[in-house]
């Protein structure tokens, strides 16, 4: 049990490894970690939270909560066309929780950080009374110049997003005892950080993030920041076969979040070289829709009438 170790000896034992020798980390021993500056790039960082019961069930494999956590930081990252470099662990974990549960998680998180070249360098662990909940903060470097922010959409411009939507949104209702597949549960529990597309696309989009609370409402985010509306056709957001035999609708996918699929806006005359980098990236991407005068986001069927739902998508207050 947690509850009987202390957190030097946890941190030593099950986290220290994952600094893979990074001296600036000090083999997790001290305060803070050193990061020494590249030439020309920008550190990007970004931090996620996870709580069980609200992030993920209970009772989901400790290597899938790893790999989750790890996996909707990096997110963050592939929508600046950053790569990832190193991170931080916070990890507030339940008294009762027993130290099979810690190895495997703590394995998942090595696989995900060799996966995808990350060195943890720091962080804190506390117990607690409540619920498990883990906090990662990611690092990555990027060109300076080449980070897409929200704010930066033009009106005209197509918006457009990659893989599939819905299927984690999907995966979470059979994870809870409902229909679908296992491949819509591995969406839910494993989503894939587009890390390649977003280094791809950076120089080439006006505005970019990921999808995590809901297409329709993380679109209006772009919206509300670069003082601009959309349209988007409902017909035209991608779908994949597993979600389509779920019989749940494009505009319900549109509003389930967990996709962690990449958004982005660019000017029409540079969809071509868009298609090209998305295809050595090896992500298929779709244009879904446009940038428009206004506010908000329109969500239209194929007669042109306006489908938006009243609920765009997750609200953590609510």
């Amino acid at each position: 049990m947690i509850g009987q170790t202390d957190e030097f000896s946890l941190i030593a034992r099950y986290f220290a490894p994952l600094s893979k020798g990074y001296a600036g980390a000090l083999a997790l021993t001290d305060d803070a970690a050193f990061v020494m500056p590249e030439p020309g790039k920008v550190l990007v960082v970004s931090t996620d939270t996870i709580v069980e019961g609200v992030h993920f069930l209970p009772g989901t494999p400790a290597g899938s909560v790893a790999m989750k956590l790890a996996r909707v930081s990096l997110s963050d990252l592939a929508a600046k066309g950053a790569k990832p470099f190193a991170a931080l662990l916070n990890a507030v974990l339940p008294r009762a929780r027993d130290a099979a549960w810690i190895v495997a998680f703590s394995d998942g998180l090595k696989q995900d950080f060799d996966r995808f070249e990350l060195t943890l360098i720091g962080g804190d662990t506390v117990s607690t009374p409540g619920p498990l909940c883990l906090s990662l903060t990611v690092l990555g470097w990027a060109d300076v110049g080449r980070t897409p922010h929200r704010s930066g959409a033009k009106s005209g411009d197509d918006v457009w997003v990659s893989g599939a939507i819905g299927d984690g949104g999907a995966g979470l209702l059979a994870a809870r005892g409902g229909s679908g597949s296992a491949y819509l549960l591995d969406r839910y529990r494993h989503p894939q950080p587009r890390l390649a597309l977003g280094a791809a696309i950076a120089g080439l989009v006006t505005a970019a993030m990921d999808v995590s609370d809901g297409l329709i409402q993380d679109l209006g985010h772009i919206c509300k920041a670069s003082g601009l509306g959309a349209e988007i056709a409902a017909g035209s957001i991608p779908l994949s076969p597993d979600f389509k035999q779920t019989g749940l609708s494009a505009v319900e996918a549109a509003t389930m979040g967990d996709d962690y699929e990449l958004l982005f806006t660019a000017a029409p005359d540079r969809a071509d070289v868009l298609l090209a980098a998305a295809a050595r990236s090896g992500v298929d991407i779709t244009r879904i829709g446009r940038m428009i005068d206004g506010a908000g986001v329109r969500c239209l069927d194929a007669l042109g009438n306006d489908v938006t739902p009243v609920r765009t998508g997750w609200r953590h207050f609510d």
